[in-house]
């Protein structure tokens, strides 16, 4: 909350030394870090197509702008300025988009009616809808008029498109999630780090990424009781120095941090816990196994990323609302535990069973496969507009 109220301190003195009188913005708006994995495809294509365009990336969350505020994506990163009458009139007077992308949730309505007011094109990308969001309430007509700034909505899926058209609106295209296309380009990409390969060994490895304490207690339980031959990283969502530490104490096998692996012999470690942020989708690469924390209490992290590799997933009970995950676990390429017990079960099968891990692994990356090229619809329609 310190962060997110700071943070905001100053951002107009920022843009307007950062803001040349003939620059020509495209800007994009993102919640936080898995928002910004979803508009990253498009950034990255609209940056190639319009090099004569700046882009402004704004964020509302800390959580997602302190890890990306450096991207070199945009030539300006920022937090969005609060969604009022003064502040929606300062920011689009200062940065003049000729193009306004929002992506999934975000639907911020003095800004939406800042954008229509001036006639400047606003889309909707990845997004999603429920009958339990306000837009299809009765007393949701305030919202409901936020939505009549869009160009176009380009949806997740036909339920979504469905709801849209209930309320009156056909400028619509189903068109997937971009983030298929993101995590797509992971198996492109150099994913080699010298670290794991001597941690690793050729032998077996569960990746468990963005745990939070329930997950860590399960797994260092598991951790603890196992006589199974598998190596194990885990990655938590919060690596401060404390947490960190308390969960290397509840592990009773040999652990080492990241941070102190230089002069280790790691392949004489049992595990490894990820104390930094940045290296999670490339140790994914090394799993033959992973774990994705966040639904034991949270929210459920990305799926995506390691299912891309081919390999199975497993999560806790809470993934309502998480499309790919709820795809996922009823084609039986992600499995979900609730108790310490079901995980020891499970994870017995997955490594006992090679044939089983090799098929449930294979759903997943058939799935994501099956559903790429969201980016391209987007991108397709940008042309028509600019």
């Amino acid at each position: 909350m310190k962060l997110f109220v700071s943070g905001r301190k100053g951002i107009f003195q920022q843009l307007n030394l950062k803001i040349s009188k003939n620059d020509r913005f495209i800007w994009m708006h993102v919640a936080s870090l898995g928002e910004y994995e979803q508009g990253l495809p498009i950034l990255e294509k609209t940056k190639l197509n319009y090099p004569s365009h700046k882009i402004i990336l704004t964020f509302f969350s800390p959580s997602g702008y302190e890890v990306k505020k450096n991207t070199p994506i945009a030539d300006i990163v920022i937090y969005l300025p609060m969604d009022t009458k003064s502040n929606v009139k300062r920011f689009l007077d200062m940065v003049k988009p000729e193009l306004a992308i929002f992506i999934k949730y975000e639907i911020w309505p003095n800004y939406l009616y800042g954008l229509k007011q001036r006639n400047i094109p606003v889309i909707l990308v990845s997004a999603i809808f429920s009958n339990r969001q306000i837009f299809f309430k009765p007393f949701g007509g305030f919202m409901r008029n936020g939505l009549k700034a869009f160009a176009h909505f380009f949806v997740q899926d036909k339920k979504s498109k469905d709801l849209l058209s209930s309320i009156g609106f056909e400028n619509i295209t189903v068109g997937g999630d971009t983030r298929f296309d993101r995590v797509s380009e992971i198996l492109k990409q150099n994913n080699h780090l010298d670290f794991m390969n001597e941690f690793k060994n050729d032998g077996l490895c569960l990746v468990a990424g963005s745990t939070w304490p329930e997950d860590e207690e399960i797994l260092a339980d598991w951790i603890n009781s196992t006589n199974e031959q598998i190596k194990c990283v885990i990655a938590p969502h919060t690596i401060k120095e404390t947490h960190v530490q308390k969960l290397k104490t509840n592990i009773s096998k040999k652990t080492v941090c990241f941070s102190k692996i230089e002069g280790e012999v790691l392949s004489t470690f049992d595990v490894i816990i990820i104390d930094n942020i940045g290296l999670l989708t490339k140790i994914y690469s090394y799993a033959d196994i992973a774990y994705v924390g966040g639904a034991f209490e949270t929210g459920l992290h990305n799926t995506l990323e390691p299912a891309v590799n081919g390999i199975p997933v497993v999560i806790g009970p809470n993934y309502s609302g998480f499309k790919e995950a709820e795809d996922l676990v009823s084609k039986k390429g992600i499995y979900v535990v609730t108790s310490k017990e079901e995980f020891k079960e499970l994870m017995a099968r997955l490594i006992d069973d090679g044939d089983f891990r090799e098929r449930t692994g294979k759903i997943n990356s058939k799935y994501i496969n099956k559903n790429i090229g969201a980016t391209a619809q987007v991108i397709a329609y940008i042309k028509t507009i600019l």
